[in-house]
């Protein structure tokens, strides 16, 4: 199993998914990849002092879920989130990364490393690629070129009020919007099927996420 990233922040249950993940990796071959919400929750476990703009984006919610645990429990997850890849690329040639990157060389020839967690141009060179021309890898941006398929998270599929994966060009983006409003999803990479979630929402009905401005994104019914 391949996870994208950002496995804190916003709903009330954060230290206790990292709790999860630890235990589920040592029965099942995981492989975690870093996201944006991670680098900040790591930086806070290792210094205690959080970063203002992940404090006001779930970060807080984060830290509260943290109140019981001990200093050696504190430690542990702070050694999973160094564990982390900042990207993967299979036997088969395809990339899974949380966000992006910027090189028209590839992932590994990226100068600026933190766009492998903040970066949203790849997902909008997909999009802009996948509007105008068919699946003709030869005509893709050099970026695109470099990978088998590539598969990312970072940018809430309900932006485009989707609540399902969305694929452009070669790009499949697989973070629907767990959280906001959306559902949390799995997919066969192979297959393209793909499982969800009930939105995360509805599962913590007395909170509000990663929900400060609710009308960007698509409204519970």
């Amino acid at each position: 199993m391949i996870f994208l990233g950002d496995y804190v922040d916003g709903w009330s249950e954060s230290a206790q998914v990292i709790d999860f993940l630890i235990e589920l990796s040592k029965t099942h071959h995981c492989i975690f990849v870093k996201g944006n919400h991670d680098l900040w929750c790591e930086d806070w476990l290792r210094t205690e002092e959080g970063e203002p703009v992940w404090l006001a984006h779930g970060g807080q919610e984060t830290v509260n879920s943290y109140r019981n645990f001990t200093i050696e429990q504190k430690e542990k997850h702070l050694r999973f989130f160094e564990y982390m890849k900042p990207y993967h690329i299979d036997e088969e040639n395809r990339l899974f990364l949380h966000a992006g990157f910027t090189s028209m060389h590839g992932v590994e020839q990226e100068k600026y490393t933190k766009n492998y967690f903040f970066d949203r141009t790849l997902w909008e060179t997909a999009l802009v690629t996948g509007d105008r021309i068919e699946k003709e890898a030869d005509v893709y941006p050099d970026r695109l070129k470099h990978y088998k398929e590539i598969f990312i998270g970072h940018t809430p599929t309900i932006r485009y009020n989707k609540l399902e994966p969305m694929n452009a060009a070669n790009v499949w983006n697989i973070d629907t919007g767990a959280a906001f409003t959306g559902p949390l999803t799995i997919i066969n990479i192979n297959t393209k099927e793909f499982w969800q979630s009930d939105r995360v929402d509805s599962l913590y009905p007395n909170e509000i996420g990663r929900n400060s401005n609710p009308y960007r994104l698509i409204k519970k019914k």
